[in-house]
């Protein structure tokens, strides 16, 4: 009896789910495609057949990354929620998904060898958040919860906001200095949204 296919997509899941666990245990550069192989128990000519190389899984394992985040801002559009909620808790998100096992994704992004994949994934992220961001704000306008003349140069600093708190999950600042950088962004945000003090919280 003829062995049915292996769907590509599970078969690509399985190797960014190996290569996942194996860059978190023993570090993105200690990791080889053999190691990728042996976790799952294949031979290591499979995973060239879907990838050209080690760098070509990171970027198909960051991507699954950007489209899951991509997922649940859509998510949180959806909810029953006032505009300054959304926009906290679209912003929480990016942060939980920046510190994924205690960092793995900000430390091989920051490795010096990978800036060019940092530079390239902010980029993505930030195509992929702008139009997102920009109903929750244009929502907020309307319901008159934001006071902003022009949406897109808001959002664009509010990412500007959530780079520099990603960069302070990658340095492991300390609990008590994120706190006070988190509270300064909460207050950015509100004087770039037109909005009273003390009505952003982004909680962690």
């Amino acid at each position: 009896m003829a062995r049915t296919p292996q769907d590509p997509n599970i078969r690509i899941n399985e190797i960014l789910d190996a290569a996942d666990y194996l860059f978190f245990t023993q570090g993105y550069h200690a990791t080889t495609i053999s190691d990728i192989a042996k976790k799952m128990g294949v031979a290591q000519g499979m995973l060239y057949y879907y990838f050209k190389s080690k760098e070509d899984v990171l970027e198909t394992l960051l991507d699954r990354h950007v489209s899951s985040l991509i997922s649940e801002i859509k998510n949180i559009i959806c909810l029953t929620k006032t505009p300054p909620e959304k926009i906290a808790l679209a912003i929480a998100s990016v942060l939980h998904k920046a510190s994924y096992k205690d960092g793995l994704l900000l430390n091989m992004l920051y490795d010096t060898q990978n800036l060019h994949l940092k530079v390239q994934l902010f980029r993505q992220i930030e195509l992929a958040l702008s139009p997102w961001l920009l109903k929750i704000i244009d929502d907020g306008i309307l319901n008159q919860n934001f006071c902003v003349s022009h949406s897109p140069t808001a959002v664009d600093y509010i990412l500007v906001i959530v780079d520099f708190l990603s960069e302070a999950l990658y340095q492991k600042t300390s609990a008590d200095i994120f706190s006070f950088r988190l509270r300064m962004a909460e207050a950015l945000i509100e004087k770039a949204l037109g909005m009273q003090e003390n009505t952003i919280h982004i909680l962690l």
